[in-house]
């Protein structure tokens, strides 16, 4: 399965996106977490030693691949690029795509154009799972870099301004032919925080399950890596309701 996680900035999408891909892990799938946000910490978040270089400074590549200097390459070739630049802890396989730097509008199309190649390229099997860790608001759904994934996950808090955002990407994400949207939400403090989203949510837009502010989480963002074990048992229940509802699409 190839899923995408947006959100507004400071929800805590990176934080859920390595629970995910440690709790998809444990359960058997080939994990590639996708880092695709402008300010990359995905890496730091799982615990990579290292830094861990971005596609996006790789100027020979997305040069050689998409192309440079206003002519861009709308198919290029990206089949080898996961073996080749995949970084790899704890059964987890990592891509940065990275920021988009500079004003130059001829960097910024051609990195987003391999990224939305690369992709569209992920085939998946049964036991595989792909996380993409999208850049803060909807940037990259307006890009249309997310229309091959199989689902989308909104991360939303306990309040309004995150249901906004979750409200306009659900219609940038309708104009991509995205079909299976559901929300997540995070850090939620109390039953008031989860009954605001629950209501607030457009009736499209199941609410998968709530993960709850933890001190822990808190304090290890203050380090940099999540701890290695489990934090709480939400992220279980998460992933059973987003493998319930793959399964429920492959027999539709």
């Amino acid at each position: 399965m190839k899923l995408a996680i947006a959100g507004k900035g400071g929800v805590g999408k990176t934080t859920l996106v390595a629970q995910l891909a440690r709790e998809a892990v444990g359960r058997g799938y080939r994990v590639l977490a996708v880092d695709a946000d402008t300010d990359p910490n995905l890496a730091t978040t799982l615990g990579f030693p290292e830094p861990v270089a971005p596609l996006a400074e790789e100027d020979e590549l997305v040069a050689e691949r998409a192309g440079s200097g206003g002519f861009i390459r709308l198919n290029p070739t990206v089949d080898d690029i996961p073996d080749r630049y995949a970084v790899t802890k704890d059964g987890i396989r990592l891509l940065v795509l990275g920021g988009l730097r500079g004003g130059g509008d001829g960097c910024a199309c051609a990195a987003n154009v391999l990224l939305r190649a690369l992709l569209g390229h992920l085939l998946v099997k049964e036991r595989d799972a792909v996380l993409v860790d999208m850049e803060a608001g909807i940037e990259h759904l307006g890009r249309g870099t997310v229309r091959h994934v199989d689902a989308l996950l909104i991360v939303v808090e306990g309040d309004r301004k995150a249901i906004e955002t979750a409200e306009r990407t659900l219609r940038l994400a309708h104009d991509l032919g995205i079909e299976r949207i559901f929300a997540v939400g995070n850090r939620i403090r109390s039953d008031e925080e989860r009954t605001l989203i629950a209501d607030g949510l457009p009736p499209e837009v199941p609410l998968l399950g709530v993960v709850p502010y933890l001190d822990a989480v808190r304090a290890a963002a203050l380090r940099g890596p999540l701890p290695e074990d489990p934090l709480d048992e939400s992220i279980g229940a998460l992933w059973d309701a987003i493998e319930e509802r793959m399964d429920a699409s492959v027999h539709e």
